[in-house]
């Protein structure tokens, strides 16, 4: 049903853990719309996700709560925190640090929509 209208629920139940390092709710992932996914996305305190790219795919963090640290490809951070979007090219080597006292949580929104294809582990150590 492409062109009809549709609610998607999703139940907290179905959230998992990511061999990125964080547990994922999957809120929007569906063949019929390509071009966009959305998850939540969620890091403990003192957790730093592994370094990967999504090869082709766009990814934007909409934080929602608790603190990070972003870690960017020259090797600086930059504090994010409810409110904020992070814009992470395609292909842009990325990974993002709970220092917090409480669970990170952000969208990962992703166009095109995210595929366990397009996902590219580049942390050297081990999981």
């Amino acid at each position: 049903m492409k062109d009809a209208i549709q609610v998607a629920r999703t139940l907290e139940s179905d959230e998992y853990d990511f061999r990125e390092g964080c547990r994922i709710l999957e809120l929007w992932n569906q063949a019929v719309d390509p071009a966009l996914s959305v998850a939540r996305a969620r890091v403990p305190p003192g957790v730093t996700t592994r370094l990967h790219r999504l090869a082709g795919t766009v990814e934007r963090y909409l934080i929602l709560s608790g603190q990070g640290l972003m870690v960017l490809p020259d090797g600086n951070t930059q504090a994010v925190g409810p409110g904020d979007l992070v814009y992470i090219p395609a292909n842009a080597p990325q990974r993002i640090t709970n220092g917090g006292a409480e669970d990170l949580i952000f969208l990962a929104l992703c166009t095109p929509r995210f595929e366990p294809g397009c996902y590219l582990d580049l942390d050297p150590t081990e999981d």
